[in-house]
């Protein structure tokens, strides 16, 4: 149905384009009044005017041109206008406390005006002169209603708990939007997981995602089958149009074929089923990292005695497999100044203290000694069956033990040699580092990992090569960065660290990873 409405808004966007043109609202003319051109005013961002023209749509420097027509805007009174729409799990809180911090930082007073359950906007001023200088326009419901809000051309940015998918690509760029897949065009503001979760109650402790999935595609309906009581489980779930359900339904079921049964509670917030599934014995919920509430949370288990907890280090490293990273998408189009301004903040040292406070796990990389990883290095010699396997963990402990490891990781789309969503942010993140001479005089090692299937010399060289490639993204996109200050190389030790038991695909995808190591 969203997409549906989102194609339906983008055929009037392409039925109206002609019309559209023959309407005259500005002409811009040069200083010297050799060239002018007459269109229709899609924006101005206090620097740059965007127009429909006969030529197409172009941008053009204020700077260089006077504007004349009843659409022409004020450039004395400038007020940088911000449509942001999408996901209310970030729209509620996380996005209101980066502005309020952004604002104070920058010298400005902010003042939320709620208009409705759903639309609130933050008026942004100038704390000397008291002028306003900004306007930003929530719309908060879902990740659906979000890429339907820009593709109606309602929004300028999207706040999604789940990637793009690929009607939504398509459509974007049918409208004019851009490839809302490429790297400028997308940004992981924070990270958040699913979580599965039980009342406080419950017996069961740990579940696998194998029959997790079975829970979710009805196919496990009884408690007695994970080790607890004779009685029906319950499912609750977030809404269907919520990035979070989506997400779990793209990640653990339509890549199997498997669906959703239709006896699903669904709950609109995510503290709505944090609450349901607390007070619920025999239910199971998949809630939100930030929001889970007074339910106990389950450890994801494995056939081989594997265990892994949702915690802050394992989110941020993604050695959890149900990480969700929290997107904002941009398209490829100029924002005011002001907004620009907000989305560099977002990435900075003091809005990842902003993150951390509002609950979510901020992306500022941490150094993790080697005596802090000691369920990892217990995990490496369970899994050493044989002399080589020993020789292999030998040199990997001897390489790695004078290094701490960065919380920073790189890993691999499924059945793909391209990286994830997170590890795509990543790459920028880390290169930013480099470029600001964070590491200066420091050594960096990229070290591959890989799952355990096939030959271990074959895996051995995979994982090289993945580190290689990791290493060059990131040296590509830190162009500022100066190589003669910073010592980088690569390594890698193959199936020698694995993360996750390798007889399920997503267990082999987590072992599939670069870390990085600093010395």
């Amino acid at each position: 149905m969203r997409v549906l409405r989102a194609a339906v808004f983008a055929a009037l966007f392409l039925f109206s384009l002609g019309s559209a043109l023959a309407a005259q609202d500005v002409t811009l003319r040069s200083r010297d009044g050799a060239i002018e051109v007459s269109g229709t005013l899609l924006g101005f961002d206090g620097e740059f005017y965007r127009i429909r023209s006969q030529f197409g749509e172009l941008t053009l420097d204020g700077s260089g041109v006077t504007c004349e027509g009843p659409g022409c805007p004020s450039l004395t009174d400038f007020v940088a206008e911000l449509q942001i729409s999408g996901s209310a799990t970030i729209g509620s809180v996380l996005m209101p406390a980066l502005i309020e911090g952004f604002a104070l930082r920058n010298g400005l007073t902010t003042e939320r005006k709620t208009l409705d359950e759903t639309h609130f906007t933050y008026v942004l001023a100038n704390s000397e002169t008291g002028k306003i200088v900004g306007r930003f326009q929530f719309r908060v419901t879902n990740t659906d209603e979000g890429f339907a809000d820009l593709l109606a051309d309602e929004a300028d940015i999207v706040m999604a708990l789940r990637e793009i998918r690929a009607s939504e690509v398509r459509l974007a760029e049918e409208v004019g939007l851009g490839r809302l897949t490429d790297v400028n065009r997308s940004r992981v503001l924070a990270l958040d997981a699913m979580v599965p979760v039980v009342a406080p109650a419950n017996p069961v402790d740990a579940i696998s995602l194998r029959d997790l999935s079975r829970i979710l595609s009805g196919q496990l309906t009884n408690w007695r089958e994970l080790g607890g009581p004779d009685a029906p489980v319950t499912l609750h779930l977030r809404d269907a149009a919520s990035g979070l359900a989506q997400g779990i339904e793209d990640r653990l079921l339509r890549n199997v074929g498997l669906m959703l049964p239709d006896d699903v509670v669904r709950h609109d917030t995510n503290a709505g089923l944090a609450r349901a599934v607390a007070r619920d014995p025999f239910g199971i919920g998949l809630a939100s990292y930030s929001e889970t509430g007074n339910t106990k949370s389950l450890v994801l288990s494995g056939s081989c005695g594997f265990q892994m907890r949702a915690a802050r280090r394992s989110i941020k490293t993604e050695d959890y497999p149900l990480t969700s990273p929290m997107f904002l998408y941009l398209p490829a189009r100029r924002l005011p100044a002001l907004a620009r301004d907000f989305l560099t903040y977002t990435r900075s040292d003091p809005a990842q203290i902003v993150i951390r406070r509002a609950g979510f796990v901020d992306q500022a990389p941490e150094e993790v000694p080697i005596d802090l990883q000691g369920d990892r290095f217990a995990n490496a010699i369970s899994v050493a069956a044989d002399p080589a396997g020993f020789a292999e963990l030998q040199r990997m402990v001897t390489t790695l033990k004078p290094m701490r490891r960065l919380t920073t990781s790189f890993r691999f789309e499924a059945g793909s040699a391209r990286l994830d969503a997170q590890s795509r942010s990543n790459v920028q993140q880390l290169a930013r580092s480099l470029e600001q001479r964070d590491y200066d005089g420091r050594t960096l090692v990229f070290v591959g990992f890989s799952d355990g299937q096939g030959p271990a010399e074959a895996n051995l060289e995979i994982a090289r090569k993945r580190a290689q490639a990791v290493r060059e993204a990131v040296l590509e996109a830190a162009e500022d960065a100066d190589p003669d200050q910073i010592t980088i190389h690569t390594e890698a030790f193959g199936e020698a660290m694995p993360m996750a038991c390798d007889d399920t695909g997503w267990g082999r995808q987590v072992n599939r990873r670069v870390e990085v190591w600093v010395r």
